[in-house]
């Protein structure tokens, strides 16, 4: 398995003013779907900062990582016992991921962009 990237997902109930804050930063916007927003630094693609919007669906995780072969990570953590919060599935804006609880409570976004 390759991990690609790793970011924190930011919760906001101000979009505006954290894309400024993180623009500071020196991160730009990479893309915009209105509810999250991925501002990435320029020099180095896959320094990112994924910024949640209240119209999110209600569970979201605290981090992502983007692997290479999603569905072989996901066997192993279904294999191994872990708690799936969110089922495996392809997702309208291109992305296959499922979401995974860590033994702290974290929920992880996994991901791997089609």
């Amino acid at each position: 398995m390759t991990i690609r990237r790793a970011t924190p997902d930011i919760r906001t109930d101000d979009m505006e003013s954290s894309r400024e804050f993180y623009k500071l930063l020196g991160f730009e916007e990479a893309m915009d779907l209105g509810w999250v927003v991925t501002m990435a630094s320029p020099s180095n693609p896959t320094a990112q900062v994924l910024l949640v919007g209240p119209e999110a669906e209600q569970l979201q995780p605290d981090m992502s990582v983007e692997v290479d072969e999603v569905d072989a990570v996901h066997d192993d953590m279904v294999a191994a016992g872990a708690d799936i919060v969110y089922a495996l599935r392809d997702e309208p804006w291109g992305v296959r991921r499922f979401f995974v609880r860590d033994p702290s409570g974290t929920i992880v976004n996994v991901v791997n962009h089609r």
